[in-house]
């Protein structure tokens, strides 16, 4: 393609004058004799005087993205008739970061200021969906502190076989298979928790943007209902997936990026295969996908990636949550391959890039090329051994006779939401001062009594207004602490919460650190002999800030987990 039949009589080629800029994490057109600002770093040539120059803006003859319309409308039998008041942004200030596995292979498309380069440049931009997403969200591609990004699996059955999946008259889908990406401050380590497509959960009210640009409150659900329905149903959108995590986990979640199932497809081809792993063989004839996979390690592709992924049969309960497994250790297996085998391969790089810019689905703030690409650098100063995947901790539904949904675990599901909230590492990788072993822990190891059996008085020593009430009646009417009494406020304020025992209540007293989530500092053993008639002391401090929420972030939590770097074949 010469310089005349891009319009440049001088015979510069636009494509070698497009800069990335550092501020704005997008790429700016930059001549050679353009007055104003200076050159980025690296841009060959400085401005001259008295030359003109397009002004700064999109490659010529980019192709305009597709955005994203807000779902149709969807049957929905938990209406609510009310809405609920929106949660006011409060965002974090400075660099956001964030961990996408593709984005990485976007770094060879952008390098270099070739025809060849703005040609990948200009596809890989004209391949990505946005979705206006409103107020959720960040519209800053990078800032300080953690970053929640959160990658949801889209079920709708469009795209050549998908049809083998079970026909649905709704185009848009739900929300299936959902992770949410945490990556630490410091950027050594990153948690992905897997959150079911069956929990029960209260989807709340969303602001959708509609097409012609006005904008409208989706209601949501009256009472809880499935998770999957958190997109798709009723015009709800990303943003309205992305509100849900956001009560379920209590965290700000910055970005999303929505793969459907064609992505499963198209990207386990395009790294060459996922590696995979069984203890013995599994056939699955149903519904025509024909899955059949001898024992020990396969590579899989295409449609037996996507087949795999959506099998149940074969699992120890042929359950979602089994089902939700496999899907981590296949991701994992993916994360392994892009960074050890296709990187360094620039033909198989770009055809990730193609591949899964074409299934992707994403908020503005990160909708091109190049912000992707910012965001995915810090895949790689992530060593795979702390990443560590899990799944949200739940239990079957209670209010179900034969339980098909679950619910969150009263105690391990706001432990671990607690450990984000508050960015404690799931790895041993941020441990610079090694707690030389808190001497109180053996405070927490040993016996627990029934909850029916806590005997506890609760005062308030600099708590929230009525913490004390509020947490006689958590316990009393949810936990099962029925021997329990609100004693007001404390004779003064504390600095923390404490829980004060006599040595023979040491069993009570771990139990109700176990509901709390009270740390093993907030333990106040008596001296020997001290009345142990006579209730437990629970003075809750300013650490604490609701009933159901653990006083201090644990420093660990007591669910399965595997890590990135741990292969399927490998016990």
């Amino acid at each position: 393609m010469d310089a005349r039949s891009r319009g440049q009589a001088d015979g510069t080629d636009p494509a070698d004058q497009w800069v990335l800029n550092p501020e704005t994490g997008e790429y700016e057109l930059r001549l050679n004799g353009s007055p104003g600002p200076p050159p980025f770093p690296g841009q060959r040539g400085a401005s001259r005087p008295g030359s003109t120059a397009p002004a700064p803006g999109r490659v010529p003859g980019q192709r305009g993205r597709r955005t994203v319309p807000a779902p149709a409308p969807a049957p929905d039998d938990a209406r609510d008739t009310g809405h609920h008041g929106r949660r006011q942004p409060n965002r974090r200030n400075g660099r956001k970061k964030a961990l996408v596995w593709t984005g990485g292979v976007l770094g060879l498309v952008l390098v270099g200021g070739s025809a060849f380069a703005y040609y990948w440049y200009d596809r890989l931009y004209g391949n990505i969906d946005t979705v206006d997403i409103g107020d959720v969200g960040s519209d800053e591609v990078l800032a300080d502190g953690p970053v929640n990004i959160l990658i949801i699996g889209n079920d709708v059955r469009t795209g050549e076989g998908n049809e083998a999946y079970g026909n649905r008259d709704n185009v848009t889908g739900h929300a299936d298979t959902t992770l949410l990406f945490h990556v630490s401050e410091d950027r050594t380590n990153a948690t992905v928790v897997s959150i079911p497509r069956d929990l029960m959960t209260r989807i709340p009210d969303c602001e959708t943007r509609q097409p012609d640009g006005s904008t409208e409150v989706v209601a949501g659900s009256r009472g809880t209902t499935r998770f999957n329905e958190s997109y798709g149903v009723n015009g709800r959108d990303p943003g309205c997936t992305m509100r849900t995590v956001e009560e379920i986990a209590d965290v700000d979640v910055d970005h999303f990026m929505m793969f459907d199932f064609n992505a499963v497809k198209t990207l386990s081809t395009a790294v060459g295969g996922v590696k995979v792993c069984l203890d013995k063989p599994l056939k699955d004839l149903d519904g025509g996908t024909r899955l059949d996979l001898p024992a020990g390690e396969s590579t899989i592709q295409g449609e037996d990636a996507l087949a795999f992924l959506r099998n149940r049969h074969g699992l120890e309960n042929e359950s979602d949550l089994d089902r939700i497994g496999m899907q981590q250790k296949f991701v994992a297996s993916m994360i392994r391959r892009l960074k050890e085998d296709t990187l360094d391969s620039p033909s198989k790089m770009l055809d990730v890039a193609d591949a899964a810019t074409k299934s992707l689905t994403v908020d503005k703030g990160i909708g091109s090329p190049g912000k992707l690409l910012t965001l995915a650098k810090e895949l790689a100063g992530i060593d795979l051994k702390n990443i560590t995947l899990m799944t949200m901790p739940v239990i079957d539904n209670p209010a179900e006779p034969t339980p098909v949904t679950v619910v969150p675990h009263p105690v391990k599901a706001p432990q671990l939401f607690s450990m984000l909230q508050n960015d404690v590492s799931l790895t041993e990788v941020r441990k610079k001062e090694k707690d030389a072993k808190d001497k109180q822990a053996a405070l927490l190891e040993g016996p627990r009594a029934e909850a029916s059996a806590v005997r506890v008085d609760v005062r308030n020593g600099g708590g929230p207004q009525g913490a004390a009430q509020e947490t006689l009646v958590w316990l009393q009417t949810g936990e099962g602490v029925s021997r329990s009494t609100n004693k007001g406020n404390a004779p003064a304020e504390v600095g923390r919460t404490t829980l004060e025992y006599a040595p023979d209540q040491a069993d009570q007293a771990r139990t109700l650190a176990d509901l709390m989530g009270l740390p093993a500092a907030a333990l106040k053993p008596g001296p020997a002999g001290a009345d142990a008639t006579a209730p437990m002391t629970l003075t809750l401090g300013p650490d604490f800030k609701k009933a159901g929420v653990p006083v201090a972030a644990p420093k660990k939590v007591d669910v399965e987990q595997s890590r990135a770097d741990e292969k399927m074949c490998e016990k």
